[in-house]
């Protein structure tokens, strides 16, 4: 969740000269010359968790969660990190977190019944409050996305054949399972991915969209009422299969997203692993050259109206024509990517790995 804003022309001239040389990725080498935009890795001291929840809230500033109850924040650029991770939650897998700034945020545990659970701090994360414990067997809580500092929205996989929506009003101090007459029936085998907090997303103060797989079609659902009501849009990635779908969707405003997914699986090819809309997620068209393999997190770059970054095991790519085209610009692995207003992007992902672009 990016919720910095950056004002004034001296900060948009900085970000529109940064964004320049990110487009320009990868630049030649000349001896003398500044290198081109790269993930500079930042070192986390904990190599045996994979963090795949991440809220970059500025450059120097960002939080991730991942294995093992761990929830991790850095307030001076990834040089340090301070565990705050909640007291207890040691056998939780945390997916998702979203930040308000370097005090406020909101953690999303992931799993079956009481497995699922939504934790809050406004201290920075010496001190949680369980705000939700899923009571529900049925129920398996994938990702959440905020509106505002006060609105907010879980996804649950589906229960009695619908999409399972958990609501906030209040920051997360307290959720509420809305009612599902206005999600459509959910078709066999469809769910949401947990793989990077990236499965739901919001734009704007009503709209959101829900991304799925695992069924015969991929589909991306969109709200434009905060989760009361919903209508589906197949999208042209990898389906047919558990492993196979829409992984991650991210929206600039509430006309143009990007979709990205494919097959998780390191030994299946993932073909098709991007699309894009420019009509709030009506119709979906699939990449003219897409990212060569499965990717799990996708993040527009801000203040750009055409590039943005997807991540996965196999590395990240960029595009600069809204998503119409990508090309690989690194090889590392991650599970998710985050951008804050001025333009600090992080990504997180297996083995401890947090890095931020730098240049």
């Amino acid at each position: 969740m990016r919720t910095t804003r950056t004002g004034g022309r001296a900060a948009a001239a900085a970000c529109g000269a940064a964004l320049a040389v990110l487009t320009a990725l990868p630049a030649q080498a000349h001896t003398g010359a500044p290198s081109p935009p790269h993930w500079a890795l930042k070192e986390t001291g904990d190599a045996a968790v994979r963090f795949r929840g991440l809220a970059a809230v500025d450059r120097a500033t960002a939080w991730v969660a991942g294995t093992r109850g761990t929830v991790l924040r850095t307030v001076d650029g990834g040089a340090t990190w301070r565990d705050v991770s909640p007291p207890g939650a040691a056998d939780l897998q945390f997916r998702d977190v979203e930040a308000f700034d370097a005090r406020h945020a909101v953690v999303l545990a992931i799993g079956e019944g009481e497995a699922s659970r939504v934790y809050r701090t406004e201290d920075g994360g010496t001190t949680w409050t369980e705000s939700f414990r899923n009571a529900d067997a049925r129920a398996f809580y994938d990702c959440m996305t905020f509106f505002d500092r006060r609105h907010g929205l879980a996804v649950s996989d589906p229960v009695d054949g619908r999409f399972r929506v958990l609501s906030t009003s209040d920051g997360g101090r307290s959720w509420t399972v809305l009612p599902d007459r206005g999600m459509p029936a959910a078709q066999d085998g469809e769910a949401g991915f947990a793989a990077s907090g990236q499965c739901l997303a919001a734009s704007g103060p009503k709209d959101v969209w829900l991304a799925t797989g695992g069924a015969a079609r991929a589909r991306v659902l969109h709200s434009s009422d905060r989760g009361l009501t919903w209508k589906a849009a197949d999208a042209p990635v990898p389906a047919g299969d558990p492993a196979r779908g829409v992984f991650a969707v991210a929206f600039r405003d509430r006309v143009h997203g990007l979709a990205v997914g494919g097959d998780y699986r390191p030994d299946q090819p993932s073909p098709q692993a991007a699309a894009a809309t420019g009509d709030g997620g009506r119709a979906w068209r699939p990449a003219a050259s897409p990212p060569p393999a499965y990717r799990s997190g996708v993040a527009w770059i801000p203040h750009s109206r055409s590039a943005a970054l997807a991540v996965g095991p196999t590395g990240t790519d960029l595009t600069t024509d809204a998503g119409r085209t990508w090309r690989t610009v690194d090889t590392g692995s991650y599970d998710t990517v985050d951008c804050a207003a001025d333009l600090g992007c992080w990504a997180a992902g297996e083995k401890g790995r947090v890095a931020r672009l730098e240049r």
